[in-house]
């Protein structure tokens, strides 16, 4: 007879901590793209990252969840009732994965998973803002972010997660998601720049990021945050959590190396920027792979993603479409890879789950053939073109009605005024004085220590072109 419905505290605990990891992932996000981008468009890009925090949360408690780990209707999504918001789930049966034989699952409150989800939810559509820097409109990026998470992330997360086609049927891997997050918002991305265009000015124009320190913060909270999203989703407390953990670390610094390696013989000058890249890109690869690959695989797969993806980046000026921030170059390239590794190095003297509950193979270097390997490419296929396609109707349909671009003067002057009536950086002078930093400071003023023969200073200084800023 099945023992009664109990919590386990240690999953329990462990999961909640990755929800807190996996949430503050979003503001080292807004942060990263924020310091990438032109001064003049910092708070319009991380608005569009605490936004997707707002909008996703709700939609994703309200019916959300229930598209994508519903009961399954026919493969493509879950039933939309099964969750609904409407519903409380309080019940001390109401934990994760619970079944007649097994009362208590994994032992964790539908509720605590609920939101672990929710949060994946919430950073995959807030990734996709990077590729649109400087040009879209607040009101345009919110409803495309509505209509992208509810035809295609929900669906998506049921696909890969849910008992959907990817993993149901096809039996494609992705342990954190490499293909329901990276190819999925990578593909999104690319279909929304060129549906925008082009930033006016580029790649005439230099569009540097206006404060690298504000990178490598968000960089280094998106590594922090990581390890929530990946040792995470093994749900439990167990040994392929801190595989998940340690491949994780791996990987990114790997693919650091890898990076900058790049740029030294390419420029022969390494850059924060690059290494702040690198990680990201190390991130990403690993993240499908980061439970069913050993350590060793995990080395391997960063040197390759750090390399692939800086060369990636460059893609964009061959080809013509203006990926602002490079989302295109290291999410998409970089879910690929690390999907496409599974096909090589998965392997289930790591994790049994490969073929006991995914319904997986070995990968190619490991005797499983090539099986694998055309699984996980013909899941990254169907995603990519699903999520490409929706993206670009939904895009567009938003330009030809409410206007998805701003007007060109709004983007010359600074988006940030434009969308929000506010700017990331008050140069003005505090008092309507000369406007110098001495003055400012009592320097050079009366009783302010300088000599009563000094000179003032003209009034009529120009101010700072908003390109010295970035």
């Amino acid at each position: 007879m099945p023992e009664a419905p109990t919590i386990d505290g240690a999953n329990t605990v462990w999961l909640l901590v990755s929800t807190a990891l996996v949430l503050l992932m979003t503001p080292g996000l807004a942060l990263f793209y924020g310091g990438l981008n032109r001064a003049k468009g910092v708070l319009n890009m991380m608005m569009m990252s605490f936004s997707a925090i707002g909008l996703i949360s709700v939609l994703w408690w309200f019916y959300g969840f229930s598209v994508a780990f519903g009961a399954d209707v026919n493969g493509f999504w879950g039933d939309p009732g099964a969750y609904l918001g409407t519903k409380t789930f309080l019940a001390e049966t109401d934990l994760w994965g619970a079944t007649a034989e097994n009362p208590s699952g994994i032992g964790v409150p539908l509720y605590v998973f609920m939101a672990f989800q929710m949060v994946f939810a919430v950073i995959t559509v807030a990734l996709i803002s990077g590729a649109i820097a400087d040009r879209a409109k607040f009101a345009g990026w919110l409803l495309f972010a509505f209509g992208w998470a509810t035809l295609v992330y929900f669906p998506v997360a049921h696909w890969v997660w849910g008992g959907g086609i990817i993993g149901g049927d096809i039996h494609a891997l992705d342990f954190a998601g490499g293909t329901a997050v990276h190819i999925n918002a990578g593909a999104a991305a690319l279909a929304v720049a060129l549906v925008l265009g082009k930033r006016l000015g580029w790649p005439r124009e230099g569009m540097k990021p206006h404060n690298i320190p504000l990178v490598a913060l968000g960089a280094g909270l998106l590594w922090f945050g990581w390890f929530g999203f990946n040792a995470g989703s093994e749900l439990t407390v167990d040994s392929v959590a801190g595989l998940a953990f340690i491949n994780t670390q791996l990987a990114t610094a790997a693919a650091v190396l890898g990076w900058i390696a790049v740029e030294w013989v390419k420029d022969r000058k390494p850059t924060m920027v690059g290494a702040s890249s690198g990680a990201i890109a190390g991130l990403v690869a690993i993240t499908p792979a980061c439970g069913f690959i050993a350590p060793w695989a995990a080395v391997l797969l960063g040197i390759v993603a750090g390399v692939v993806c800086a060369l990636a980046v460059s893609l964009k000026y061959k080809l013509g479409y203006d990926d602002s921030l490079d989302v295109v170059g290291v999410h998409f390239v970089g879910g690929w890879i690390g999907s496409l590794w599974l096909g090589l190095f998965a392997t289930n003297s790591v994790n049994a789950a490969i073929s006991d509950v995914v319904g997986a193979s070995d990968g190619l270097f490991y005797g499983g053939g090539a099986t694998q390997l055309g699984r996980q490419a013909l899941a990254g296929l169907i995603v990519s073109v699903w999520s490409f396609g929706i993206a670009w109707a939904l895009a567009f349909v938003i330009e030809k009605t409410i206007g998805f671009r701003v007007r060109g003067e709004a983007e010359v002057e600074g988006i940030d005024i434009a969308e929000h009536a506010e700017s990331s950086y008050d140069l003005s002078p505090a008092g309507g004085g000369t406007g110098s930093a001495f003055a400012m400071a009592g320097i050079g003023t009366p009783g302010g220590g300088a000599s009563s023969g000094a000179k003032p200073e003209a009034d009529s200084a120009e101010p700072v072109s908003a390109k010295v800023a970035g």
